[in-house]
């Protein structure tokens, strides 16, 4: 009798059964080049910034020094432009402004407007008045161009009609003078000390060109300060 051969047609694959349908055996060599090229990958490591330590006195001085230097630069534009100080020299403008008074004066009035009556300027000294003692005046503008200007018993008058300085003391004598047309771009300035004043009675109208600004206010001395 010939012995039974075990039949697995039917039945379950053999576990140890090679096929290469079985899904228990690894893709070899596909597994191996994932696993190769992951090993490969490295993560970039930063390297530290290099931190630059200032000594507190230091970091102090040189801000300080950066405040000074953009402080004198706004004064520096601010005086050239917008703002510049202007010291009394004589008794010229008294008693409204007494000598040694300081004034704050507007460069920038007369870039947008124009000189009016009434009020006090700082002007380029005259050539007619060089040598001086100082290369500007302060005086008032009593009248621009156009107008008429005259003086008479006293009073001032302007395209024939009395004007009213309420600036002035009671007392104030003006000499007669006039009458006098105002150019175009001129005008026509006084001091309020009208017996101690070199002004446009004597060397006549100035052009607006040579006007450096407005006085608006008076800073010292302190007991005098507030606006003009």
């Amino acid at each position: 009798m010939l012995p039974s051969v075990p039949d697995h047609g039917d039945g379950e694959p053999d576990p140890h059964d090679g096929s290469p349908d079985d899904p228990g055996t690894p893709d070899g060599p596909d597994e191996m080049s994932t696993g190769s090229a992951e090993s490969h990958e490295r993560p970039t490591v930063r390297q530290p910034r290099i931190r630059r330590v200032m000594h507190p006195r230091t970091r102090d001085a040189l801000a300080w020094t950066w405040v000074l230097l953009a402080s004198l630069t706004l004064a520096l534009l601010m005086r050239t432009f917008l703002v510049a100080a202007f010291l009394i020299p004589s008794e010229s403008m008294e008693s409204v402004l007494e000598v040694g008074d300081r004034l704050l004066v507007s460069k920038l009035s007369y870039r947008i407007g124009d000189p009016s009556p009434g009020d006090i300027v700082v002007f380029h000294t005259p050539p007619n008045m060089r040598p001086s003692q100082t290369s500007e005046l302060v005086k008032r503008v009593v009248a621009v161009e156009g107008q008429m200007v005259q003086a008479i018993g006293s009073q001032l008058f302007i395209d024939g009609h009395r004007v009213a300085e309420p600036y002035l003391p009671s007392s104030t004598y003006t000499r007669d003078f006039g009458p006098n047309l105002v150019p175009t771009d001129h005008v026509f300035v006084m001091g309020d000390n009208r017996t101690a004043s070199q002004d446009s009675r004597y060397f006549g109208t100035v052009p607006e060109s040579e006007i450096v600004g407005r006085a608006f206010a008076r800073f010292w001395p302190l007991s005098r300060l507030g606006g003009l």
